[in-house]
């Protein structure tokens, strides 16, 4: 509808008092108006804004006293201080744990070299605090060590130590002991949880203040929480976190960051709002524009590729695509934090899970399709973000370092097998009970259960019938050692035949990762919930095995009386075999196409999960976790034997 004259009698007083004072309000707004406009819509483009930094470093700003801050000067838009300077965050994401602790030094100076100045970090509680008041920050967990050699490098820190942190990580971060308690509310202010909470900061942030900018360290930002606004279950809870950081002496910048969609709901009073985003597009800074007109604009994710899941696609994003949005961020001076800059690996089990109507589990790999690769390698978003933020740089960047060597080792195929059932007996000593008890509430680990791997339930039945049991995340279910059946959330029962003579039902439950996102995580228990039954008649009376896969049972193993490996065999086994690889071992992937499910195990350590729905096709193996010349390599493989087992020296995923 076209606009009345300016002088018509429709117009109001209220509207001539705004007309009136209009010339004297725009002028504050409009150049974050116009700013933000042109960016959305891809009109104007503001000369492109050239930086110097180097005298804005950990290694060279020595006094020290206000740390990251804020400002707007006059009819400026607003943006971030370092001790008073100008400051545009450029930021990369690198995860310390799915990192090797070797390949560190090696993957932040190729974050410097890039061009980039802060380096971020979830921290994940559920490593760090296995079990209840068993803590661990040393080896691939040493953060502090982490957290110093970013300094050294060159990097500040943005740290984002949860306590949830999502990051596709079982159970998004949080200790799967939180579980055993059923009345016990996650990310809510109630007492079960903020009593675990305070323990955990307990000992977490003591290891964090001396790291801080104002103490001479390189941590500028701490995140409060994560994503907080798409959960929302309780409006006290983020106030709680923000006072629990600032009373154990958090002093640095506190931000929140949600998806651009729940800006509102997530923030905090008191705290910097940022977003994550996968595309700038119209509207995206509007939500955040209600919380904060006055503060810089900090996008805390901006996502180069995303994750994998069994059985789903591999997910790419162009790098020109990349390339732009940077490049638009630069241009409008919004800070930025790349995710990932570099993806790494979900060793182990450590890998999280979705359920959008189907339980699905993430990848073994965390590559992401980032700016490097799942094994440091450069790719073509590297090299356009490094001669992007090159041109903007007043300095040299620092120097590209050399590729990680890569290997083919010669096949190997294994000459020794051991079924599970008869590796029962290395194992720790069985739990007896008279229902089935789920993987967290097994009494177990000091009382905090059990957190991954399988739990096999075993009892002696003597008729048929039909099976009904609640299984997470997936069961093969046996007679003695013949596998009859598959039980999933969607299968909760199978028919077992008449049986003349008694046998043994075996359940073997698989936890596949507990889901990492949404209300669901609070429902994640895994292994066998509930009772079993056979024609509705409840079983009793089992006795159930813990099958953690830790090192301490390879080594057991190892005096076990390993068979030959035959030309067949149906059913969970170990199969060992040996890895050569020569006077200087090097990086390489290995691959398994001929097998079916399992995971892999090189000198005791756990790779991850393989599985022949893809779309993963190959695991990482770091050359720094090899020994020179002969490798133990094991497989725990739940279906049916393959045979050789190939390493290639490039990914397929």
């Amino acid at each position: 509808m076209k606009s009345p004259p300016l002088l018509s009698p429709r117009l109001s007083w209220r509207r001539m008092v705004g007309v009136f004072f209009l010339p004297f309000i725009l002028p504050a707004f409009a150049p974050r108006f116009k700013q933000e406009e042109s960016l959305m819509l891809g009109t104007a483009h503001p000369p492109q804004p050239r930086f110097n930094w180097s005298h804005l470093t950990p290694l060279e700003l020595k006094n020290r006293s206000v740390g990251l801050g804020t400002a707007s000067t006059g009819r400026g838009k607003p943006h971030f201080t370092l001790e008073g300077h100008r400051f545009l965050i450029c930021g990369g994401s690198i995860h310390y744990f799915r990192v090797p602790r070797a390949y560190w030094r090696d993957r932040l100076l190729k974050l410097r070299a890039c061009g980039f100045n802060t380096v971020t970090t979830y921290v994940p509680w559920n490593l760090h605090e296995p079990e209840r008041g068993k803590f661990d920050f040393s080896g691939n967990l040493d953060l502090e060590a982490f957290v110093l050699m970013a300094a050294e490098i060159g990097l500040w820190v943005i740290l984002r130590p949860g306590p949830y942190i999502c990051s596709e990580m079982d159970l998004g971060g949080l200790p799967s002991w939180l579980l055993q308690d059923p009345r016990l509310l996650l990310r809510t202010t109630n007492k079960g949880f903020t009593e675990a909470v305070e323990k955990y900061f307990d000992h977490l942030i003591p290891r964090v203040i001396p790291l801080q900018y104002r103490q001479g360290g390189p941590v500028i930002a701490v995140q409060v929480e994560n994503e907080y606004g798409s959960f929302n279950k309780d409006k006290t809870y983020m106030p709680y976190l923000h006072k629990a950081l600032l009373r154990r002496g958090i002093v640095e910048l506190l931000l929140t960051s949600d998806g651009e969609k729940n800006v509102l709901s997530g923030h905090t009073k008191g705290v910097l709002a940022a977003i994550n985003l996968q595309k700038v597009q119209r509207n995206t800074f509007n939500q955040l524009h209600k919380v904060q007109r006055d503060k810089p604009l900090l996008v805390m994710e901006y996502w180069v590729g995303w994750f994998d899941r069994w059985g789903d696609k591999h997910h790419v994003k162009d790098a020109k695509e990349v390339e732009r949005a940077v490049s638009e961020f630069i241009k409008y001076e919004i800070s930025f934090n790349v995710y990932m800059f570099h993806g790494g690996t979900n060793f182990g089990f450590m890998n999280g899970a979705t359920n959008f109507g189907k339980h699905t589990g993430i990848v073994t790999s965390y590559d992401y399709d980032a700016v490097l690769t799942e094994a440091g390698d450069y790719t073509e978003k590297y090299f356009k973000l490094q001669k992007l933020l090159g041109s903007v740089s007043a300095t040299p960047l620092p120097q590209v370092p050399k590729l990680t060597p890569k290997a083919v080792y010669p096949p190997m195929r294994p000459s020794l097998y051991l079924p599970l059932w008869d590796a029962l007996s290395y194992l720790n000593e069985p739990v007896k009970s008279h229902q089935p008890v789920n993987m967290e509430n097994l009494p177990i680990n000091n009382g905090s259960g059990q957190s991954y791997g399988f739990v096999l339930y075993e009892k002696s039945i003597c008729s048929g019938g039909r099976l009904c049991a609640h299984a997470h995340d997936m069961a093969q279910v046996f007679l003695d050692e013949t596998m009859i059946g598959i039980l999933n959330e969607n299968n909760q029962d199978l028919h077992i035949p008449e049986l003349r003579d008694c046998r043994y039902l075996r359940i073997l439950v698989e936890n596949q990762g507990r889901v990492n996102f949404s209300w669901q995580i609070q429902n994640e228990q895994k292994g066998i919930t509930g009772s079993v039954s056979i024609n509705n008649s409840s079983l009793e009376g089992f006795t159930i095995y813990s099958l953690e896969m830790k090192m301490s049972f390879f080594e057991r193993l190892r005096s076990a009386t390993w068979k030959p490996v035959p030309d067949s065999h149906q059913g969970p086994a170990f199969y060992r075999g040996t890895l050569k690889a020569g006077p200087s071992p090097k990086d390489t992937f290995l691959s398994l196409l001929n097998w079916n499910y399992g995971f892999v195990f090189i000198n005791g350590r756990n790779l991850g999960r393989y599985w022949n729905i893809g779309p993963q096709q190959t695991l990482y193996l770091p050359a720094v976790w090899l020994h020179p010349e002969d490798n133990e390599v094991i497989l725990f493989e739940k279906m049916l034997s393959g045979s050789d087992i190939k390493s290639t020296d490039k990914p397929m995923l």
